[in-house]
């Protein structure tokens, strides 16, 4: 991700899925052009592309090292992804699936996670759908700054990774 990119997730962030998925709008909360040019070795921010076009982002975290302590305490190891498809005629076309399963085995062999973690809203029905079609497992509810959400695993060698 470049800061050139910022125009593009602040339009994604106004579109009525993303909110609903984040709770609100990003840019509410996050600079993205302060985070994208700070450079951090426990995280990746990344737009995916389909044949060069942008369409969605992506976040990998390695929870244990972050700043913030946003997950709490967690075992070294343990990686996180936060992910959306931009626009809306993007969803629903087997990019998300893509997506998720090469962030996933970036995080195993590119970051050596033991662990992965995500936090779909508990409304999210179709994210953790989603992520449960993936072999994430529920871990369990947790209210992250004030949004209530199922806190889902998926643990290294649970998958061909």
């Amino acid at each position: 991700m470049r800061v050139d990119d910022v125009t593009l997730i602040a339009r994604w962030d106004e579109d009525p899925a993303v909110l609903a998925a984040l709770g609100g709008r990003a840019m509410d909360w996050w600079d993205w052009a302060v985070e994208v040019d700070r450079d951090l070795a426990w995280r990746e921010l990344m737009i995916a592309e389909e044949a060069g076009r942008a369409i969605g982002f992506v976040q990998l975290t390695d929870a244990h090292e972050e700043e913030s302590q946003y997950w709490g305490a967690v075992e070294p190891g343990t990686w996180t992804i936060d992910i959306w498809i931009g626009a809306p005629g993007d969803r629903g076309r087997g990019l998300g699936a893509q997506l998720m399963t090469t962030v996933v085995e970036r995080c195993f062999n590119v970051h050596g996670a033991s662990q992965i973690l995500i936090d779909p809203m508990v409304t999210n029905r179709r994210a953790i759908a989603f992520y449960e079609r993936l072999a994430f497992e529920p871990v369990g509810e947790r209210d992250f700054d004030g949004d209530r959400c199922l806190v889902m695993r998926l643990v290294r060698g649970s998958t061909s990774s």
